[in-house]
């Protein structure tokens, strides 16, 4: 079946088509490591695992990759910034800066791992640290390198300490975003710098100040720029043209946008990725998620409460372009849902996903409609697809037999919510107290649960059953 993909550079739906079926190669941008990942980071994570997971499905045995597979896959880890320098200064104070960056990096960088692997993300083929590939005088590619080549193309300009690449060089620029220089003026904040050309030049290399980390290159002691970080990490790993490059949608400008113009005027190239793919926003209840607001939610604080696969459910729960709205209830029905379906799953499930569940991946990673494939599934005699289809989606890790030993006390927790409350709105029906009844049931279905009413044929009691909703 064809895999077809929403690309953010076309704005249509299209048939994926490899440059090289031997490696396929993806990029997707990673954390900053100086504070604990929020939620919102959670969901490039989930989504582009899925992907990853799809394309070694779907492009399966020995290929070109670097460990033998068919699918790389890379994503960076930024270790070099002004919010790691503030956080490690804030951190460690009696320390030097250097020592405190490392603190810093090294323990968020482990706190990131733990939360991405509770999430149930497979590992990358490469998870590259954007100070590997500062200077790599052994290596054809590094970002010193890269941005000597955008001053020598006429593309970049050294002012003051300073490199900074000139917008204006690149005629296309805002393609990714469909904007006009005008508009991405009007809408950015730009640094506004005397020494810049134009408005919209963004810095390729910056002088350090005293104490921070810095490197030598031609053009003084310094560091390198957030963007050209990214372009250096992937052409380095993927080549100078990939497959996929993914990420949040608030990276399409000017993050994403920035790299296509470094990485296609540096290596003449029409395109960076052929594919971009941008997963949408996240609120939590409703509301922009925010420190001032007090509804900062991490990762860790989700995993102190749910298992990570409930985490994961309720993420794919909304296709991965629209919008989320993050809230407990999508948490309380994801982990009745899981519940369900792992009692329902055959121990000697099959390894393979359902071909249904393929398929609706295979729709721009259609992830409501492949929850529905699985409820259909559970619905079914046999169960065997439905457990090779929950640990190919990540919703299973191990055996089922030790899923269940690990999550079923935390998931019983919801189901035995849902029994109280059915047995109070039975006790309501009892004392004919109907007003209270429908208010119980309404409260049900708020939280997703359906209800089934049925005369025991034997007794003549009425017996309430209960499913989570599709």
């Amino acid at each position: 079946m064809a895999l077809r993909l929403y690309n953010t550079l076309t704005r249509t739906k299209e048939e994926f088509v490899p440059i090289d079926p031997r490696n396929v190669r993806m990029y997707v941008c990673g954390p900053t490591v100086y504070d604990f990942a929020h939620i919102g980071n959670a969901r490039p994570l989930i989504v582009f695992d899925v992907l990853f997971r799809l394309l070694k499905h779907l492009y399966p045995g020995p290929g070109t990759a670097a460990d033998g597979s068919r699918v790389t896959y890379v994503r960076n880890i930024t270790d070099v910034d002004d919010k790691i320098n503030a956080r490690a200064a804030e951190e460690y104070p009696g320390l030097p800066l250097n020592e405190a960056i490392r603190k810093v990096t090294e323990k968020t960088e482990k706190q990131f791992f733990s939360d991405v692997a509770a999430l149930g993300c497979l590992d990358p083929t490469f998870q590259p640290r954007a100070t590997e590939y500062i200077s790599r005088p052994d290596q054809p590619e590094d970002m010193i390198r890269l941005i000597a080549r955008l001053i020598e193309k006429k593309n970049a300009y050294v002012a003051e300490g300073h490199v900074l690449f000139h917008v204006p060089s690149m005629p296309d620029y805002g393609r990714l975003s469909n904007r006009t220089l005008d508009e991405m003026v009007a809408g950015a904040r730009v640094e506004v710098a005397p020494y810049k050309r134009d408005a919209m030049d963004f810095v390729l290399w910056k002088p350090a100040k005293p104490g921070e980390p810095a490197w030598p290159s031609p053009w003084g002691a310094g560091r390198p720029g957030w963007h050209i970080e990214c372009s250096a990490m992937a052409g380095a790993l993927l080549g100078e043209t990939f497959d996929i490059h993914g990420g949040g949608v608030d990276l399409i400008f000017p993050h994403h946008e920035n790299e296509i113009a470094q990485s296609r005027c540096a290596h003449g190239t029409p395109v960076m990725a052929r594919y971009w793919l941008h997963n949408g926003f996240l609120q939590v209840e409703g509301e922009k998620m925010s420190k001032s607001l007090g509804n900062f939610v991490t990762i860790r604080d989700v995993l102190q409460d749910w298992p990570g696969e409930v985490a994961r459910l309720a993420m794919l729960g909304t296709h991965y372009r629209q919008p989320i709205n993050w809230t407990l209830k999508s948490l309380d029905e994801a982990a009745k849902t899981l519940s369900v379906w792992t009692d329902a799953a055959s121990d000697d499930a099959e390894t393979r996903p359902a071909d249904t569940v393929v398929e609706a991946l295979s729709d721009d990673l259609n992830t409501p409609k492949v929850i529905a494939e699985l409820h259909a599934l559970r619905g079914r005699a046999g169960h065997k697809a439905l457990g090779g289809s929950l640990a190919f989606l990540g919703l299973a890790g191990g055996s089922l037999a030790e899923w269940r030993e690990r999550h079923a006390p935390s998931l019983a927790v919801a189901a035995e919510e849902v029994d109280r409350l059915i047995l109070s709105r039975a006790a309501a029906r009892k004392a004919r107290n109907f007003a209270e009844a429908d208010r119980i049931r309404a409260e049900l279905d708020a939280m997703g649960v359906a209800l089934k009413d049925a005369k025991d044929p034997a007794t003549g009691e009425l017996v309430t059953t209960w499913e989570v909703k599709r």
